[in-house]
């Protein structure tokens, strides 16, 4: 394949029929990222897909073309540790950049599944995002909008930048430094982009500082208190605490991995830890961090596989027209009737009731118990209808923000649990053929499904019995695990 400073003949430049595209894998404000699969090399890439309408409509050619200038000259002395541009083409209707293809999806993915990171997770992939600022920063660019879900993971499980939309090269003289236009996303943005200060290297550490917390904690250290992100003002509000420099550690919060995010959320510029100090700090003494693309991750726990293969045989055409982008959109909306999307079905009646447990009655004695329940329950409004099996108080954690909820396990099969103060349900543990208990200690276990780990922990210490009834449950209606 011709690289992205053209190649050595016209004649050689790509169009879509050199590919077959697999599945949508990512979406932005004007483009679209596909899972491809170049038909000469036999060489998985990742497609970015512009489309010229939309780009001259939203008045983003600018930025278009500042993002694959910024890709051409990285891509002369490339970094394992951020996305390179193999070439660049165009038709008539859409612009066409062909990059490294990262198969085990993007950091924040890896968060949300285990809640938060251990000490060595978070030092080591930390550490390899500096060394991917390092590269950038000497190479006069600014990302602008480092976040977890630009930070991509390879098929080796190391990291890989992505998203220069909004990156920027620095100019060669210090007195004639550019002004920040707004970019970026709210949790992670620094201050001087909202005080209309200099681009500047520093704006990345800022980033940086803001991923560690979330590594630590599972949250962001700036976020909205509302539930839903989008409504009006959420971002306002965020920006005012970022102004006033207002956040809190968690109390568990490691005390290492603290004081490295309070050397980087500085709300001067000038005052933030560099890379040079953040390379001699104490905290990644046992990384090499030059050489950190070439040492062993650690492994996430709980452990989470990539992302499902494509099945490149059953992609007959090559090529992007309307029917293909048809097809892959219709996969992106998840129209596929595999084992993870299956729900028990009818037949599953006909199976022999469990007589050891918590399945253990007959549908007399369940019609019996569901009159009793809608008597003299206050939980069975939040259970449809359903029979409760087991409830107990547990205490929900995402990272290291435990919320009490009264956990429901009930015919269905379903997992409901509710907030016992507001007496608000607030959500369900998804079922599926893929759903699986694991206990970590007496009090402590986990309920493993396809898009994520709940983290778990029930104070009276029955969490076997826990696990122990799900199991049960898990049986009657899909039957024995494989």
């Amino acid at each position: 394949m011709p690289d992205a400073r053209g190649g050595n003949a016209a004649a050689a430049k790509p169009t879509v029929k050199d590919f077959l595209f697999g599945k949508v894998i990512g979406e932005g404000s004007f483009s679209t990222v596909y899972l491809t699969k170049e038909l000469k090399s036999n060489e998985e890439y990742a497609i970015k897909v512009c489309e010229k309408l939309h780009i001259l409509r939203e008045n983003k050619k600018p930025a278009v073309l500042r993002e694959k200038h910024i890709l051409s000259q990285l891509v002369k002395k490339p970094s394992p540790l951020v996305v390179q541009l193999k070439c660049s083409f165009q038709d008539e209707d859409r612009l066409y950049f062909v990059i490294t293809y990262a198969k085990n999806g993007d950091l924040l993915k890896y968060i949300h599944k285990v809640g938060n990171f251990n000490m060595d997770c978070t030092r080591f992939y930390s550490g390899e995002i500096m060394c991917a600022l390092k590269y950038l920063h000497q190479a006069g660019v600014v990302h602008r909008d480092l976040k977890p879900e630009n930070i991509l993971m390879t098929d080796k499980m190391h990291i890989m930048l992505t998203d220069f939309g909004s990156a920027r090269i620095l100019p060669a003289s210090q007195s004639h430094k550019k002004r920040n236009s707004f970019v970026g996303t709210a949790q992670y943005v620094s201050p001087e982009v909202l005080t209309d200060g200099p681009i500047s290297p520093a704006m990345d550490l800022w980033a940086l500082g803001c991923i560690i917390y979330q590594m630590v904690s599972g949250l962001p250290p700036f976020r909205s208190l509302q539930r839903t992100m989008r409504y009006a003002g959420a971002d306002y509000a965020i920006f005012q605490s970022i102004l006033k420099l207002e956040y809190n550690f968690p109390d568990d919060f490691d005390l290492e991995a603290k004081r490295l995010v309070e050397l980087l959320l500085k709300l001067e510029p000038k005052e933030r830890a560099t890379i040079a100090d953040l390379q001699r700090d104490p905290f990644y003494a046992q990384l090499d961090i030059d050489n950190i693309h070439l040492q062993e991750p650690p492994q996430i726990v709980p452990f989470l596989p990539g992302t499902e293969e494509t099945n490149w045989d059953l992609v007959s055409m090559p090529g992007l027209d309307e029917r293909q982008i048809s097809r892959l959109l219709g996969l992106r909306l998840g129209e596929s009737n595999s084992p993870e999307n299956a729900t028990p079905s009818t037949a599953e009646s006909s199976k022999p009731v469990i007589r050891n447990g918590v399945m253990d009655f007959t549908p007399e004695d369940e019609e019996s118990r569901l009159t009793e329940q809608r008597c003299k329950s206050e939980w069975h409004r939040f259970v449809e209808g359903n029979l409760i099996l087991k409830k107990g108080m547990v205490d929900k954690k995402k990272g290291l923000f435990p919320r009490r909820r009264m956990l429901l396990l009930t015919t269905g099969p379903h997992l409901y649990y509710v907030d016992p103060e507001k007496m608000v349900r607030k959500g369900e543990i998804p079922w599926s053929p893929a759903l699986n208990p694991e206990p970590k200690n007496f009090k402590t276990f986990f309920v493993h499904t396809p898009n994520r780990t709940y983290n778990l922990e029930d104070p009276e210490g029955y969490a076997l019995r826990w696990c122990k009834a799900i199991n049960e449950v898990y049986e009657f209606y899909y039957g024995q695990r494989k």
